[in-house]
């Protein structure tokens, strides 16, 4: 080789050489750039983004606080009607209360069976009447088949009049509300 082959061999070695270091240099740059870029938020967008976190957090404060609030009003609200469930009936059996008060009274004075069992008479319709607004309702049983749901056999019975398994007599009465049985009537059955 020749010396001027030798320097044009050397010069594209450097040329090539500084090429790559150029190369290198614009791509760390550019990298430099680019972690900057994603790495610096302007302060005002921090700002804001600490300002919006803060007012969730205020929010989600205000909320947790008011469903505690309303937990513990629907707790008061439960107990409260719990504890004055039976307000209604108890008002429509006051007036059938004062009735046999008066009924006991006025008998004192004129001490008469005929007006005592009248005075019963009406307090016991009063009763009646109260419960049935609430819905109570006396279970009709004589005649029907016998049904453990509806009725507490206590005796079984033989009876020409009926068939096996037919309530025959009533010993004691039974009571729905509204559709639930509050208590089976007690009952005699044919055999």
């Amino acid at each position: 080789m020749t010396k001027d082959q030798e320097k044009s061999v050397v010069n594209e070695e450097e040329q090539s050489a500084e090429t790559e270091m150029n190369d290198l240099q614009t791509e760390t740059a550019s990298e430099g750039q680019e972690e900057q870029e994603t790495n610096e938020v302007p302060p005002s967008k921090v700002d804001q983004w600490k300002a919006q976190a803060e007012e969730n957090y205020q929010r989600f404060l205000r909320a947790q606080a008011d469903f505690d609030n309303f937990r513990r009003r629907s707790r008061q609200e439960r107990e409260e009607s719990a504890k004055y469930a039976s307000l209604k009936v108890v008002e429509s059996l006051l007036p059938a209360l004062d009735n046999f008060e008066r009924a006991l009274s006025a008998n004192k004075e004129t001490a008469s069976v005929e007006s005592l069992i009248q005075g019963v008479d009406m307090v016991l319709r009063q009763m009646k009447q109260a419960l049935e607004q609430e819905g109570l309702q006396p279970m009709n049983v004589v005649g029907e088949p016998f049904n453990p749901e509806f009725h507490q056999a206590v005796m079984q019975v033989e009876s020409d009049e009926h068939e096996s398994g037919i309530v025959v007599e009533e010993l004691q009465k039974g009571y729905l509300l509204k559709d639930k049985v509050i208590r089976p009537a007690m009952v005699k059955v044919a055999e």
